[in-house]
């Protein structure tokens, strides 16, 4: 093996490898175990999110295939309609041109030349990762096996009544032009007003005073409500208020969604443009008054003076206009949540316009055929609340039947070009016909080709193709040995915040469709957040790029990185200067292993993973042990016997307590990864390995393999530091692939064990048989004794090297008998020059302690130590603590510290003034036992 851990030089070699001689594939034998993955977007490149996300499966698809399941990772990538069709125009815009210009086909074909030539991206970084998925069963959602799947499903749906096409409210993008879905659009506060308007009753010479965040919409207004209970305007419901600049008379309606204390207690209802209010304009019956186009400029609907303006240009005409006729109450300064759409920036419109939608909420059509709820949603709350289906952890049930619970019908339709396109055609007469294609609608409806028919112009929502996911991918409508075989799959890893959009779609189609769940279990983990517990996002700069991690990357082109692109220009000074200061040096190279480690550990149950820099070196280091300690096994066990032939074994207590302990960490690990607990799985693993195996193993396997040991013994320790070795690396192999597989392809021959690769050897079991108290009880003492020594030496500022005299007082027979059998490896470690046990009533000299039970472990102080100069280091040491404390009793005296300060921050202050006093103490009692000398 190379002295140096390099992981760039093992990494690339050992996946093409993997993935050459066909690992990754279904064995064919065994239990079958599925993961779906869930498809990133084709256009994207892998961000951290995805790289955890990737190693939690990983994980578990490396460990299932280790246990003999028949597995499979089921890859593939998802169209991304609204990303894809962007990313393609921006191009054609850099070009000079864009989509209209092109036409619809010829910009289809564009989008397509761009997929092969950079869609790969992604796939390329999932290999780096080391994700070991089935790459000759990879999927595409615009693929044609899976486009079938979508067009068969809108067709059984629409003909069972369960798609159809209606005017509705939708999140409405005036750049895209199209609908967007609520994942799609993101709110923050924002600083805003609140306008009070003047609407004069139609009746009379009073006026009601409206409040609006959006005094543009007024055009649009149908009725003004308010609170039935508000005494101020109870006398005022069922009369009329005469919209200003339009001259429409509108009702006053009484409605609890009011708010009496919100600006004046009065609303102004615009259903069309509302979605509060278009619930309200529904229960009192106000037909909804769109005055927007598609690019949210005012419509013909709209008086003459105000159409054509853009909607913000609109308001400030608007209130200048009230202004000027005398109607303007006033303006307020408001703060508001504004909803953007994440992908252009822009302020999303509430929008009134016809599209698709699957009902999700009928319990019968007017025919008297079940609705949606009846079939699709109710099946799928059912599914979960029967067990069916486990969230992990649980608390995200609770998450799951709130939306489905309150679920709307669902707008699959989207004003796009790249997409699933509808599958329904229309005839001059106002027609609509659903099927697989053209010829499938003329046979369906006796249509010959005399009746003209276009498409519908839009295509279906990215999520509508997603729900198809866990059965589409595996072959269906066409029953393939794989669906028969996969189906239900096992398990699907994601994050919380796709639990409606996708998760519950998924379960209601997989019901519908095949009658039964896609999946038994749902692991929901965190997001991915920045050291400071910020989302990580472009515009604030603090997005890490996994490959950068694993290879390193120089400041300035890290800089480079961060700062192009931007959709807010402006920030790039600020975002430059926040990384400058993160990461003065760059980003060091730290390998996949290191990167899938620290992503192991931080996978707890919680909603978020903060992710530091600073754990990732750490298990850099953590590897570096691991293959130092590979290093030292090879040098003393290469060309050796390590047992394998006729000779006999002897293992002695550290051989019996390091086999011992090998079963509780394997039955920890396999515990915690079947509960999805990678955390735990991880520290148990590092647990092991650095303090158990090599702080302790290694150490004490020297004395036997440096010393005329009997040969016996010798076979043994050699025997035991390759098998227990070769055992931690197919633990570990799930979480670390690479480092595993170099180190095994070593190690493996001479623990006896065949293969080509450790990811197709058994997983470990834990052998209960194989667990040893009475050596773990031995090697505990010898690690006390050991470690009081240490300590010792570590306060008296003994060298290391320095042989010791030691004294043991109060010695039981127990304790002779342990001394007697682990002198040699005692003397080793705590570098002993003599022991002493002294007898009942025996005085000690003035002596340093530890110790260990009832057993009192002390090292003389006379001639070990400078008396003059040990005392001049501890009083100096004193002052500074002295000085300390000092400064932490003042701050706690101060009233005003600590009746203003945080309480965590107080907290923290007597904390240290506590440990502050102990150490004084310590310092005091050392002195004393010098000065004693």
């Amino acid at each position: 093996m190379d002295k140096t851990y390099n992981p760039a030089s093992i990494e690339p070699h050992w996946y093409a490898t993997w993935e050459r001689n066909g690992h990754f594939r279904p064995a064919g034998v065994g239990n079958p175990y599925c993961i779906m993955i869930p498809p990133p977007n084709v256009t994207g490149t892998l961000h951290m999110g995805h790289a955890f996300q990737d190693t939690l499966m990983d994980i578990l698809v490396r460990y299932h295939r280790m246990r003999g399941d028949n597995t499979l990772w089921q890859p593939g990538t998802d169209h991304a309609g609204i990303a894809t069709q962007m990313v393609v125009e921006r191009q054609l815009n850099a070009e000079g041109t864009d989509r209209h210009a092109l036409g619809r086909a010829a910009f289809v074909e564009k989008i397509w030349e761009w997929k092969a030539h950079s869609g790969g991206t992604i796939q390329n970084q999932m290999r780096r990762l080391g994700t070991s998925v089935d790459w000759s069963r990879e999927r595409f959602t615009m693929d044609e096996g899976l486009s079938a799947a979508v067009r068969e499903v809108f067709v059984r749906l629409h003909d069972e009544g369960l798609i159809y096409r209606g005017q509705r409210l939708v999140n409405w993008d005036p750049v895209l032009q199209t609908a967007v879905s609520d994942l799609e659009v993101e709110s923050s506060e924002e600083q805003g007003s609140i306008w009070k308007l003047r609407y004069p009753l139609a009746d009379g010479d009073e006026v009601l005073v409206v409040a609006t965040t959006r005094p543009e919409t007024m055009l649009g207004d149908t009725a003004v409500a308010v609170n039935p209970e508000d005494e101020r305007y109870r006398h005022l419901v069922g009369r009329h208020v005469k919209l200003p600049l339009v001259g429409r008379e509108i009702p006053i309606v009484a409605d609890e969604y009011v708010d009496p204390a919100f600006g004046t207690g009065c609303l102004k209802i615009t259903p069309a443009h509302d979605f509060n209010d278009y619930e309200v304009g529904q229960r009192h019956g106000c037909t909804p008054i769109n005055i927007f186009t598609e690019e949210a400029r005012v419509n013909d609907n709209a008086p003459a003076a105000y159409q054509g303006l853009d909607r913000y240009e609109a308001r400030e005409r608007i209130v200048a206009d009230f202004e000027a006729a005398g109607l303007l109450e006033g303006i307020e300064p408001h703060k508001l949540m504004v909803p953007r759409c994440d992908r252009t920036g822009v302020v999303v419109e509430p929008y009134l316009t016809h599209q698709w939608f699957v009902d999700l909420t009928r319990e019968v059509q007017e025919d008297g055929r079940p609705g949606g709820w009846a079939e699709i949603t109710r099946p799928a709350i059912q599914a979960v609340r029967q067990g069916d289906i486990r969230f992990v952890p649980d608390n995200w049930t609770k998450t799951y039947y709130n939306w489905l619970e309150d679920i709307q019908d669902w707008c699959i339709s989207r004003q796009l070009w790249w997409g699933h396109r509808i599958p329904a055609w229309y005839d001059g007469q106002g027609g609509v016909y659903v099927g697989h294609d053209e010829a499938d609608v003329r046979r369906r409806n006796g249509l010959d080709e005399t009746t003209a028919l276009t498409q519908d112009e839009d295509v279906l929502d990215t999520w509508f193709s997603s729900a198809l996911w866990p059965f589409s991918t595996l072959g269906w409508p066409e029953e393939t040995p794989e669906l028969a075989t996969f189906y239900p799959t096992s398990v699907l890893v994601t994050g919380f915040d796709i639990i409606f959009f996708w998760v519950a779609r998924m379960i209601m189609m997989g019901l519908k469709f095949r009658g039964d769940v896609p999946f038994r279990e749902v692991y929901i983990h965190g997001l991915v957040r920045d050291s400071e517990g910020a989302k990580m996002s472009k515009s604030k700069g603090n997005v890490l790029d996994p490959i950068d991690i694993v290879d390193g990357i120089d400041l300035e082109s890290l800089v480079a990185k961060r700062t192009t692109g931007l959709m807010q220009p402006q920030r790039a000074p600020a975002i430059e200067k926040q990384t400058r200061r993160a990461f003065p040096e760059g980003i060091a190279a730290h390998g996949t292993d290191a990167l899938r480690f620290t992503f192991a550990s931080l996978a707890t149950t919680g909603r978020d993973v903060v992710f530091d820099m600073g754990r990732v070196d750490g298990y850099r280091n953590f590897c570096n042990k691991l293959w130092n300690a590979a290093r030292y096994v090879l040098m003393n066990t290469e060309g050796e016997d390590c047992g394998s032939g006729d000779g006999g074994i002897e293992l002695g207590t550290a051989e019996r307590w390091i086999i011992s302990r090998l079963q509780r960490t394997e039955r920890a690990v396999a515990e915690a990864i079947e509960g999805y607990r990678m955390d735990q799985a991880a520290q148990a693993i590092y647990e092991f390995t650095w303090d158990e195996y090599c702080d302790w193993y290694l150490e004490l396997s020297k004395p036997t393999l440096q010393g005329d040991a009997d040969p016996a013994r010798a076979r043994g320790t050699r025997q035991t530091l390759v098998r227990v070795l070769e055992a931690l690396l197919r633990l570990a192999h799930p979480i670390m692939p690479f480092i595993t597989e170099e180190i095994w392809q070593r190690v493996a021959p001479l623990a006896g064990v065949d293969g080509d690769t450790v990811m197709t050897r058994p997983f470990p079991v834990a052998e209960a048989g194989r667990e040893d108290p009475a050596a773990e009880a031995e090697i505990e003492w010898m690690q006390r004794f050991i470690l009081g020594i240490r300590r010792i030496r570590g306060e008296m500022d003994i060298a290391p090297g320095k042989p010791l005299p030691v004294l043991l007082q109060n010695a039981a027979d127990l304790d002779r008998q342990r001394l007697q059998r682990h002198r040699a490896e005692l003397d080793f470690l705590a570098r002993l020059e003599s022991v002493t046990v002294l007898e009942a009533g025996e005085e000690a000299p003035e002596s340093a302690l530890a110790l260990v039970d009832e057993l009192e472990v002390r090292v003389p102080m006379a001639g070990l130590i400078d008396k003059a100069a040990e005392l001049a280091r501890l009083d100096k040491e004193r002052r500074r603590l002295a000085d300390d404390l000092a400064r932490t009793e003042g701050k706690l005296a101060n009233e005003a510290f600590v009746s203003r300060a945080p309480a965590d921050v107080v907290q923290r202050e007597r904390d240290k003034l506590a440990e502050g006093r102990s150490a004084l103490e310590r310092i005091d009692g050392q002195m004393a036992r010098i000065e004693r000398l």
